[in-house]
């Protein structure tokens, strides 16, 4: 056996699940009707055994998980994505043996420290201090290795004021930060971490997402699940896949991540299309996204140029319309980062549209935006914005990736972006003063 610190070998996890089967609608001769038939049995037979009563339930089973095999070296940083109900939380469940898998072999060198839900192994009942050392114990840290930690846990947690305060009064978020403190502070070679983490605020989660790089760093294992494609970019060097239960994909985070926003959209996720309406004056028919040489991809390295290509149709000549663009960060809340035009707005300078099909390129510049994730979308409006020819109200969602340079690197590995929306090189002139 390698020296792996995680070993999945064919793991399944079947549940039942139970369903209330439906019943048709019941009339009044229903009703009697079986009543009648009921007399006639216990006329028939006073003393037989009684049939059983269908209860109206079935059990379907599900798995959750199978047939998933995995091996994970010590020290690699692995995110696990997929859609809800893929099967991610119940990976990291059976990892940290709180559910054991139907079928399959599970092999882990090293303690584990999972931190799966709000308050995983905290009492509400006892303050701070106290489920310090309580979950400290239940990661398997004696008393002596708790306190060597509890200075630097309570710091990293905020919770100072709060320390002696049962926890049943903490917030959500506050919960978050003392059990995200305790499982990433004590000496366990392995971090299990769910998407528990989306409970606390943007600075606490880039805080944590540091601290992860910091543990991966001191050769632990690192599990982080997240629908967070760029905290997983930050942060993982190999994503897994799920879908369904189903192993799907792994391997470099870039390429996984590009393979997951394939597939939540229909169709091609870097083209939209629009059928024509000549109801309308001026429409968009199609917009797509195309990176260096022309290659199609939702996922895009950041250093180099991208396109916005938008296929555009005039029904009848056309005054004063404008086509406007907007780049937004889709993370946390879509900021419009910019808009730009493909007329000018002065009055003199703007011509009047005449019936055809035409293309509109729009090229966005390498070395500006930081590794992310963005959306672009497209409408067109007349001069003052009294008259909207079309509004789409479909985007386009594309990844940018940093394949490692010195604007991102910040204070993570190298080729994964730490601050900022703009990472783009500035010219410095040092020169010396004696």
């Amino acid at each position: 056996m390698s020296n792996s610190s995680i070993k999945v070998e064919n793991v399944s996890k079947k549940y039942l699940i139970s369903h209330e089967q439906k019943e048709r609608y019941v009339a009044l001769r229903d009703v009697l009707t079986r009543r009648a038939k009921g007399l006639g049995r216990m006329m028939i037979a006073p003393f037989g055994a009684s049939r059983p009563r269908s209860s109206g339930r079935f059990k379907e089973e599900f798995w959750a998980l199978k047939d998933i095999n995995v091996e994970i070296d010590g020290g690699d940083r692995i995110g696990i994505i997929g859609h809800n109900g893929a099967g991610k939380s119940t990976l990291l469940k059976v990892l940290s043996r709180i559910t054991e898998p139907t079928t399959g072999k599970l092999t882990i060198k090293g303690r584990v420290a999972s931190l799966l839900e709000v308050g995983t192994g905290f009492h509400p009942e006892l303050t701070g201090r106290e489920n310090i050392y309580l979950n400290g114990a239940i990661l398997g840290m004696s008393r002596t290795e708790i306190r060597q930690k509890f200075d630097e846990i309570v710091d990293f947690a905020e919770v100072e004021k709060f320390l002696d305060t049962a926890v049943k009064h903490y917030s959500s978020g506050m919960y978050v930060r003392l059990a995200f403190a305790v499982a990433a502070h004590l000496q366990q070679e392995i971090l299990l971490v769910d998407e528990v983490l989306a409970v606390g605020d943007v600075t606490f989660q880039k805080k944590c997402i540091g601290k992860m790089d910091d543990v991966s760093r001191q050769g632990r294992t690192v599990l982080f699940v997240s629908h967070n494609m760029g905290a997983i970019g930050r942060l993982c060097s190999k994503t897994i896949l799920l879908d369904k239960g189903i192993l799907v994909a792994m391997g470099p985070t870039s390429e996984v991540i590009e393979k997951y926003i394939n597939s939540t959209q229909q169709g091609n996720s870097t083209e939209r299309t629009f059928a024509p309406n000549p109801d309308k004056q001026m429409q968009i028919l199609g917009m797509q996204i195309v990176g260096q040489d022309d290659h199609r991809s939702s996922n895009l390295d950041r250093v180099y140029p991208f396109k916005m290509i938008i296929d555009h149709e005039v029904h009848e000549p056309t005054d004063g319309a404008v086509i406007e663009v907007i780049l937004e960060r889709v993370e946390p809340n879509y900021e419009i980062i910019l808009r730009t035009y493909d007329a000018d707005l002065s009055p003199e300078r703007m011509n009047v549209r005449q019936v055809g099909r035409y293309r509109s390129v729009i090229e966005f510049p390498g070395h500006v935006l930081n590794a992310g994730t963005y959306a672009i979308r497209a409408w067109i409006f007349k001069k003052g914005g009294e008259d909207v020819h079309d509004a789409p109200k479909a985007s386009i969602e594309f990844s940018l990736y940093d394949s490692g340079t010195v604007e991102s690197y910040g204070i993570g590995h190298q080729g994964k972006q730490r601050f900022g929306i703009l990472a783009f090189p500035l010219k410095w002139d040092t020169s010396a003063l004696f």
